[in-house]
């Protein structure tokens, strides 16, 4: 039998407000289905706009400006603009951006798993 002290009501309501804000904080920055994606995509080099949007199945030119736009405000990523005939510009992930590695890294592990566990359940195959 579980005692009051094991339950999770016997937590401090304080300490459980101070795990959920900062949580709450990163979920705001990275929130919506293209931040991660992107942050991945410039985790492997530079790249313009369209090698971008190739890489990431489905976005839109136009979610991808606004998203790319967000991160850079947020310092995750880097817009620079070359002065060549026609203007090249380049995204790029910030040391700032790469400090997610590690979030993203459990992110795919736990992803994996569950993938496995679902499909198992399921009898499916599994492709990754």
């Amino acid at each position: 039998m579980i005692s009051d002290t094991d339950s999770p009501k016997a937590y401090n309501t304080h300490e459980c407000k101070s795990h959920l804000q900062p949580v709450r904080d990163s979920l705001d920055i990275l929130n919506g289905k293209w931040k991660i994606p992107i942050i991945i995509c410039l985790t492997f080099g530079k790249k313009r706009f369209k090698e971008i949007q190739r890489e990431i199945d489905g976005i839109t030119a136009k979610m991808l400006s606004k998203e790319l736009k967000e991160l850079e405000l947020n310092q995750l990523v880097k817009r620079t603009v070359y002065d060549s005939s026609p203007v090249t510009v380049e995204y790029s992930i910030t040391t700032y951006g790469l400090s997610l590695k590690q979030v993203i890294d459990e992110l795919r592990k736990w992803g994996i798993q569950h993938r496995k566990r679902i499909m198992k359940d399921q009898g499916a195959t599994l492709e990754v």
